[in-house]
């Protein structure tokens, strides 16, 4: 018998996939309106994790400046695994639309002199930033071409592609 979940990415095989990549999560109707989940993968489930200061920043960064390039994002949340981000979009949107948005909000990362809420009024964990972290995070996952974040699973490379990214060293999170 095979478990099937209620939480979509508990029904998805992490030893399948090849990140970094954008996919489409899931697809709901609400009272007449689509949104659109995406699963935003920075690194390999299982391999490697974002420490906790850079993937509060990038969330940060992420969830204020992708809203400079676009009204339909509801919502960017880390990943409890620290490998990435959801992505919920107002609309039924496409993994390219997607791409195109955080190619440019990552790029305005790249720019920042400061993490946008960091303080103690607005954030509850202030402290725990690292807006260098974040950047080098942002630089890695802009160093992949577009078309190759729109490939999910490892059988979509041939297998010397498959570690389409530059090994970084193993302290578990660059």
């Amino acid at each position: 018998m095979t478990d099937r979940y209620n939480v979509e990415s508990f029904n998805l095989d992490h030893t399948q996939v090849a990140a970094p990549y954008i996919r489409v999560a899931d697809v709901k109707e609400l009272n007449g309106e689509t949104i659109t989940k995406f699963d935003l993968r920075f690194t390999q489930p299982n391999e490697r994790f974002i420490p906790t200061d850079a993937l509060h920043s990038l969330e940060h960064l992420l969830a204020e400046n992708s809203r400079n390039h676009s009204d339909d994002v509801v919502d960017l949340s880390p990943m409890g695994c620290r490998t990435g981000f959801y992505l919920i979009m107002h609309g039924k949107k496409s993994p390219e639309e997607v791409a195109r948005l955080i190619t440019r909000t990552l790029k305005d990362i790249l720019e920042a002199d400061q993490v946008p809420g960091c303080s103690p009024v607005h954030c509850g964990n202030y402290r725990d930033h690292d807006l260098e972290g974040a950047k080098r995070w942002a630089r890695r996952f802009l160093s992949v071409a577009e078309e190759d974040l729109l490939k999910v699973f490892r059988s979509d490379y041939p297998e010397e592609r498959l570690h389409h990214l530059p090994d970084w060293p193993r302290r578990s999170d660059v």
